[in-house]
Formats: structure tokens, C-alpha cells, sequence
């Protein structure tokens, strides 16, 4: 009987318990976002790691530090997926925030030295992308929880969209030209149907003891659509 609960979907799950594992999950969600905060204060009071990132973004070296994040991403994933350690999904939660901040560094410092020179407050851009990411992260969760929805459908939809995006990072670099306003448009577009299927995928097929890696997913989804509205801020 304990095998069968285990591998029961959070669909198929009494109230009451529904709504613990949603709780924990959007718990722990807002754990990794204090953490990255946390994180990013921290990278940004050590020279070294800030000059370490930007010059990551010259030219090919913005590939290495991109492809270094898609295996830190694949990584934390898979111990957060696939295994039963708890240990493991809490670490791979945390190599992921970590990865996250990281590569947000080049964005991050940017944003604030064009905020600084616009109105002299060096975080008005962060808290502007900022507030907009959480109100559409929170309209679009509320469209799948309240509607129970089935998203699943978009998975193969953000696959293929993923991979031409990626294309055209590559050739952008390669190539040197700027993807330009409507690729963020786009890609913020990709970023909210991320959301709906990552809480689809919480609500439907996600196990009851899995609320770490659903939290990561969304966490994933969210610096995503953070990263683009922030970009678009940006660009204004």
C-alpha cells in the first residue's frame, strides 16, 4: 500500500493533501527565490566572481558559460527527480539557485548601472521586471489551479520552441548580431506557456513527495520570464 501511495499523482490525492503538497511547493519556491537574492548580494560583494562572469560574456566564452548552465540545469534535474534522497533533491535545488545567479550576474549588473544613470536608483529596473514577473507567474498559476487544466500538450510545443531559441542564441554570438526586442517578446511568451505546463505538471503528475523538483521547475520557469522582462526593461 505505501508503494501505491508513492507512486500516486498529486491528481489522484484526498483535499487536504492536495493542498499540503502545494504548500510545500510554492514554499519552497519562495525559498529558492530568497536564496537567489541571497546568492546574487553575495556574488556581487566579490569583485573577482563579477569580473569572472562578465568577461564569460565576450564573444564564444558567452557559449562555455551557457553550456555550463545547461549542464548545471540537467544536474540539479536529475537529483531532484530521480531519486527518493531527500538530501539529493535539496541539493540539486540549491545547485541550480546557485547556477541561476551566476549567470544572471552580466544581466543584473547591467540593469542596475542603466537604472543608476536613468533616475539614480540603481535597483528601479530590478524592482519594476521584478513586480511584473511575480503578477503574470501568479496570474498564469492561477489560470491551472483554479481551472485544473491539463497543459501537458505544450511539452512538445516548448521543446521545439526551446531549440529554435537556442538556435538563435548561437547564431547570434557566432554572428555577432543583437537578437533584438521581439526575440525577448518571444522567449517571454516560451517563459509563460513554461508556466503553465510546469504547474500543470505540479498538479498532475508530480508525486506527493516530489514538491522539491515541482518547486524547481517553477523556480526555472520563473528566473526565465524574470530574465526576458528584465531584458525588455532593459531595451526602454
Amino acid at each position: 500500500m505505501n508503494e501505491l501511495k508513492q507512486l500516486m499523482p498529486v491528481s489522484a490525492l484526498k483535499e487536504d493533501a492536495k493542498v499540503a503538497f502545494y504548500k510545500k511547493t510554492y514554499t519552497h519556491l519562495a525559498m529558492a527565490v530568497l536564496l537567489f537574492v541571497v546568492v546574487e548580494w553575495i556574488f556581487f560583494q566579490i569583485p573577482a566572481v563579477v569580473n569572472f562572469a562578465f568577461s564569460l560574456t565576450e564573444g564564444w566564452l558567452w557559449l562555455v558559460m551557457l553550456g555550463g548552465f545547461m549542464f548545471a540545469t540537467n544536474y540539479a534535474e536529475r537529483m531532484a527527480m530521480k531519486t527518493k534522497d531527500k538530501n539529493k533533491h535539496y541539493l540539486g535545488l540549491l545547485l541550480y539557485v546557485v547556477a541561476e545567479a551566476f549567470i544572471f550576474i552580466p544581466l543584473i549588473g547591467i540593469a542596475m548601472s542603466i537604472s543608476e544613470s536613468q533616475s539614480g536608483d540603481s535597483s528601479g529596473l530590478l524592482t519594476q521586471a521584478g513586480i511584473m514577473t511575480l503578477a503574470l507567474f501568479t496570474g498564469l498559476s492561477a489560470i491551472v489551479l483554479l481551472t485544473k487544466k491539463d497543459f501537458s500538450f505544450l511539452r512538445s510545443i516548448l521543446t521545439v520552441g526551446f531549440f529554435i531559441a537556442l538556435g538563435l542564441i548561437l547564431a547570434g554570438v557566432l554572428f555577432g548580431f543583437n537578437l533584438g526586442l521581439w526575440f525577448s517578446v518571444g522567449m517571454v511568451i516560451l517563459a509563460a506557456g513554461s508556466i503553465l505546463y510546469q504547474t500543470s505538471n505540479m498538479v498532475h503528475n508530480y508525486e506527493e513527495d516530489q514538491y522539491v523538483a515541482a518547486s524547481l521547475g517553477l523556480f526555472a520557469s520563473l528566473m526565465l520570464l524574470f530574465w526576458y522582462i528584465l531584458s525588455i526593461f532593459m531595451r526602454d
